[in-house]
Order: structure tokens, then C-alpha cells, then sequence
């Protein structure tokens, strides 16, 4: 067991989570049959109009095409074996029916209500994933017709929460589309779908932000670039249409963030360019193919720029790169900074998220770097992501012994056979396995987990624990560089953090 002493104990100011860059697109195969026909209206809005005392035509325009879903899953719910014998039927009741010792299954009917959009007079519909997701039946309640459809499930995608639904319906009121990438913060938007099932409805508010992510419900992979918006949005407005000033459709409602699950003025909509890239990879070939680069990455704060020679935050840091992925046969290192995919500039992780996902699986994509201050160039093929579902496995060492003393911090110790098996690391891994984590020092503070393992102190390789211990001694200057290993809900990676050398926990 290894201590690193007192002077070195400032661990770790970074937030968790180096996410897989798994990098996205939203084009699939060649289109096997020709997609809808769908109404599009690029015009710009007119901002400069004087105020407007209706938007009622805006919303005859466009709410007839906004359509009910009602959902039904069947659930099968197994008999428990308790309740056979005669005691516990006399004290609980029999939920599986009277006197019917040999069931020993029955079903429940669960049901969940949202809204769609008709995109297309032969009835294709845009929904959310997350109102259609796993149900055995889907109907589709036309408001102005009276009339009711059973749809079927065209595809869908939940990374972007997108879901294409097909009716047998003809001459049906199709949207217009609009131009996502025109909005900007402050225009007006309305929001029109069907709210806990009182019918269809219309709210009116401004877009307050645009390229927002948001904690998603759904676990896992998620491609998020949404408009926020303060025009209410609650449970029954998913897969809803949100529509300009002239009724175009220029976003799908999916979730609000809320506390009492309810409207407090932050909705957010999957905007409509994205969601129709999507739609026509589903229609063309019942998925979405994505790209995949093969890197972690995080963004940089100003503690870790001097550090990487970088005069500004705007790009991605690479924190790893896995091992034969197209990131690694371009040549790209950890410690890389990326400020441009494709000609275009990259402004955080999000902002190449989104670069990539204009591109295909097989395409080829270049990239700027900074590389130890200097600049350079990268040319990678693009693979397919592959299809992969995270497990959530929270995995934690059992610290060995730890000798207290009065040096409050952090101790390390070799990652052995049982440390490897515990954590799931890679064989070729090496470093410092982080055992224990004083709750009053700075590195609990600053985020410091056991289970860590420490691979790189200021640029310089970790070994093992003696390793790192020597050169956090040798450490000089007010802050230090870290590079760490993670695993955190199934998903293992390294992430660059700045330690601060100087201030203490008291």
C-alpha cells in the first residue's frame, strides 16, 4: 500500500465520464425505395414584421396535421408459488383468479398517450421513439376526421429519439417543413400536440436556446442537439409538432426538464433537419447506420489549456484512443486537441458529435489537431458504430489495509490478478490503482474515486504505485497533469485532469 504524501493531495478537479466518441452520422445504404413526398419551405422567417394580435390561421395551417397516438404494451406477469398455498391465499387474496390453482401467468394492459405529425399525404408520421418504444399496438387518432388508424412501426432510433410510423390513410393534411438551421434564440415557436389526453392543444413561447443537451430517460448512446423552448410542453405533447411563426415544422417536442413532471418553461424538441435525416434513413432502409471514429474524448476547461499549449477552449481534447478503430490508423494520440472535422470548427464535444454525423460510415473525414502546441492534420475512414449496449456495473476495489497517518490523501497500490478481475481492465493496462480516498481531503472533494487507476503524471508514465508516488513527489509547480483510467456504469475510459498542488483540505 502506497500514500501519496500531503503535499500532492489536490486530485482530480474534473467532472466524470469519459463517454466513448463514438462518432455519429445519420446516413445508411443507398435508398432501397424512393422516400414520401414531403412539403419543404426553406424562406426565412421575417423578423423585422410588425406584432401580430392571432397566430389562429398559423395554427389552421398546421395543427390539423398533428395527430393522437394512443399505445398498448402487454405485460405478462408471472404467478408467485406463494400464493398456491391456501395461507397466503386467505391473508393476500388470489390476484391470478379465484380457485385457479393452474394459472400461473396473467397479463396487464399498459397503455401511454403522445402525438405525431402526418408528414405525408399516404400517411408517414414522425413521433417520438419514446411514445412507441416496445408497444404492441399503436393507434392513431386523426382529431379533425374522427377517423382511427392502426399504425405500424416504419423504424425507429433512439439515439435521437426519433420514430416513423405508417397508416393506410389517403389525402391526409401533411406538415410543411422548415428550416432548423434558420432559427434563432427569441423567435416564436408553438407548440401543438395532445397534453394528458384533453384533446389537441396549442401553446405559444420564444426558442430560448438552441444545440442544448439534456439528461435523457433512456440509458446509453444519445445524439442531442435539441431547441429548448418555453412553450409548454407536458406529458402527452411528445412526438408533437413545434412550428415557426408561419406554421412550418421546425422541431419534434420530446421531454421537458421539470421537477413535478409538469411545465416550467424548459421543453426541448429534436429539431427537424436532424429528425429528417433520420427519417429518410428509416423509410430507405429500416435504420440508421452511424459512423464511428474510436476515441474518448472530454472538453477542456481553462485549467487544463496551458497544459496542452492551447491559446483557446474551443475543440475536443482526445483522452484515448482505441486500439484498431479508425482513429488510431489516422494516427491520432491521446492528448490530441481537435478544432476541426470537415472543414468545419469544432467547438466542444457536442459540436463534433454533430460535424460527424453529417458524414457516412465509409467516408472520409479530416481533421485539424493540436498536437503539443503545434499544428498537424488527420485523415480517417469512418467505420460503422458498432451495436453495442452499455451494462450498468457499478464496480468498486476492496482497499487493502490502510495505514492512517497524519498525511490526509489519497493511497494507491499495484493493480494485481484480483485489482484487474475487480475493475475489468484491459490487460495491457498499467498505472496506479487508487485504494483509498480520505473523505476530508481535496481529492475527495475534488471527485477522486477508488477504483481509479492512475496512468500519467505530468505527461510521464505510472507504473505502478511506487511510480506514482515518486513522481507526485518530483511534481513541481502549482498543478500537475493526470491521466486516469474509469470505468463508471459499464463504459471504461481515460480522462486528462489538472490536480491542484498547492491548496489543502483542512
Amino acid at each position: 500500500m502506497k500514500q501519496f504524501p500531503k503535499s500532492t493531495v489536490g486530485f482530480f478537479a474534473a467532472l466524470m465520464g469519459a463517454t466513448v466518441m463514438a462518432c455519429l452520422i445519420y446516413f445508411t445504404a443507398w435508398a432501397k425505395e424512393p422516400g414520401p413526398a414531403v412539403n419543404v419551405d426553406t424562406t426565412p422567417i421575417v423578423r423585422d414584421a410588425k406584432a401580430v394580435t392571432s397566430f389562429a390561421p398559423v395554427v389552421k395551417k398546421a395543427a390539423s396535421s398533428v395527430v393522437n397516438i394512443f399505445s398498448t404494451q402487454i405485460v405478462h406477469i408471472r404467478r408467485n408459488r406463494a400464493f398456491d398455498d391456501p395461507f397466503f391465499r386467505q391473508l393476500f387474496g388470489d390476484p391470478f383468479g379465484q380457485g385457479d390453482g393452474n394459472q400461473r401467468e396473467r397479463t396487464r394492459r399498459e397503455q401511454s398517450l403522445g402525438s405525431g405529425i402526418i408528414i405525408s399525404p399516404d400517411g408517414y408520421i414522425l413521433t417520438a421513439n419514446h411514445v412507441v418504444e416496445g408497444m404492441d399496438e399503436i393507434k392513431v387518432a386523426i382529431p379533425d376526421s374522427k377517423q382511427e388508424y392502426t399504425a405500424k412501426v416504419v423504424g425507429a432510433d433512439p439515439p435521437t429519439d426519433v420514430a416513423v410510423l405508417k397508416i393506410d390513410g389517403k389525402d391526409l393534411p401533411a406538415i410543411t417543413f422548415g428550416d432548423s438551421e434558420q432559427l434563432e434564440v427569441g423567435d416564436v415557436v408553438l407548440a401543438i400536440g395532445n397534453p394528458f389526453h384533453v384533446g389537441r392543444s396549442v401553446t405559444m413561447g420564444i426558442v430560448s436556446a438552441l444545440g442544448r443537451t439534456a439528461e435523457m430517460d433512456n440509458s446509453g448512446y444519445s445524439i442531442q442537439d435539441f431547441i429548448q423552448t418555453d412553450a409548454a410542453i407536458n406529458p402527452g405533447n411528445s412526438g408533437g409538432a413545434l412550428v415557426d411563426a408561419e406554421g412550418r415544422l421546425i422541431g419534434i417536442n420530446t421531454q421537458i426538464e421539470s421537477s413535478s413532471m409538469g411545465n416550467e418553461g424548459v421543453g426541448f424538441a429534436v429539431p427537424i433537419n436532424l429528425a429528417r435525416h433520420v427519417m429518410e434513413r428509416l423509410i430507405s432502409g429500416g435504420k440508421v447506420a452511424r459512423g464511428y471514429l474510436g476515441i474518448h474524448w472530454q472538453d477542456v476547461d481553462g485549467g487544463l489549456a496551458p497544459f496542452f499549449n492551447l491559446s483557446s477552449q474551443n475543440g475536443v481534447l482526445v483522452d484515448d484512443v482505441i486500439p484498431g478503430t479508425p482513429a488510431d490508423k489516422a494516427g491520432i494520440r491521446p492528448g490530441d486537441f481537435v478544432t476541426e472535422f470537415n472543414g468545419k470548427a469544432v467547438d466542444d464535444g457536442n459540436s463534433l458529435q454533430l460535424a460527424i454525423s453529417e458524414c457516412a460510415p465509409g467516408s472520409d473525414a479530416t481533421m485539424k489537431l493540436t498536437r503539443n502546441g503545434a499544428a498537424t492534420t488527420a485523415a480517417a475512414k469512418l467505420a460503422e458504430l458498432p451495436i453495442e449496449t452499455a451494462q450498468s456495473n457499478n464496480v468498486q476495489t476492496t482497499p487493502a489495509s490502510t495505514k492512517n497517518d497524519a498525511l490526509d490523501g489519497v493511497s494507491v497500490s499495484d493493480l494485481d490478478r484480483d485489482t484487474r478481475l475487480a475493475l475489468r481492465t484491459p490487460a495491457s493496462l498499467q498505472g496506479a490503482v487508487v485504494t483509498e480516498v480520505s473523505q476530508s481531503s481535496n481529492a475527495a472533494a475534488a471527485g477522486l474515486r477508488r477504483g481509479d487507476v492512475i496512468l500519467e503524471i505530468n505527461r510521464q508514465s505510472v507504473s505502478d504505485a511506487d511510480t506514482a508516488v515518486k513522481l507526485c513527489v518530483q511534481a513541481k509547480g502549482k498543478r500537475i497533469l493526470v491521466r486516469v483510467w474509469r470505468r463508471d456504469n459499464g463504459v471504461d475510459g481515460t480522462r486528462w485532469l489538472v490536480v491542484d498542488n498547492t491548496s489543502h483540505a483542512s
